[in-house]
């Protein structure tokens, strides 16, 4: 099973109109359960991008999604950068716990954090879902190039007639596999993009589509 996506594209935008959108969804017939019938069980966080104690995960009050939020998620070279830190990456992967007789699929992602890219450095942000026993898995990709200096912000979208559900009364673990990367080019200045802002917790948000099995 594998998710394709509609990519937007990345931006940049001022951090005073950095905004986390409300939740949306492919198909508004179709309403998630009720507060409380959700849970996520976190199995893993492993990455270079997530030390122990450096990413959390937590359901939206509402069902609709859940959030991750990191704290040392940061890719960087150019200047004094250790070499090891041109890319980082991160998995999350977890257990969604429904109630019997719905199933879902991932229909959108936001992500927001902040860049500092010199003339002709560029950066990468990738991610990629998928369900446990997937053989075949897309990824988007968002690319920024320098001069930049402020806060970026990129969207997944999955059309709704490519949502991948989960299969009905089957629990399989989802993995959430979002990486960084930054070249410097020709610059001998350090550039980096990170997936946090500076005004505080700014959180990926992944909205789920509910449908009834």
């Amino acid at each position: 099973m594998s998710f394709r996506l509609r990519w937007a594209a990345a931006s940049v935008v001022a951090l005073s109109a950095l905004a986390v959108p409300g939740i949306s969804h492919a198909d508004e017939t179709s309403a998630p359960p009720a507060a409380g019938q959700v849970t996520l069980d976190v199995q893993t966080v492993n990455g270079s991008g997530c030390p122990a104690g450096t990413a959390s995960v937590a359901m939206q009050p509402d069902n609709t999604g859940f959030r991750i939020r990191y704290t040392d998620f940061r890719a960087e070279d150019g200047g004094n950068a250790d070499p090891t830190a041109i890319r980082k990456n991160c998995q999350v992967n977890l257990l969604v716990h429904i109630p019997q007789g719905f199933t879902f699929a991932i229909a959108r992602a936001d992500y927001t954090g902040r860049a500092h890219l010199e003339a002709g450095a560029t950066a990468l942000e990738r991610s990629n879902y998928y369900f446990q026993g997937s053989s075949d898995n897309s990824y988007a990709d968002h690319t920024f190039a320098g001069p930049l200096d402020g806060s970026w912000r990129a969207t997944d979208i999955t059309a709704t007639t490519d949502l991948v559900y989960a299969p009905c009364g089957v629990t399989r673990s989802l993995n959430i596999n979002t990486e960084l990367r930054v070249n410097a080019g020709a610059s001998a200045a350090k550039s980096y993009i990170s997936m946090r802002t500076s005004d505080g917790d700014v959180y990926t948000l992944v909205q789920f589509q509910w449908k009834q099995c």
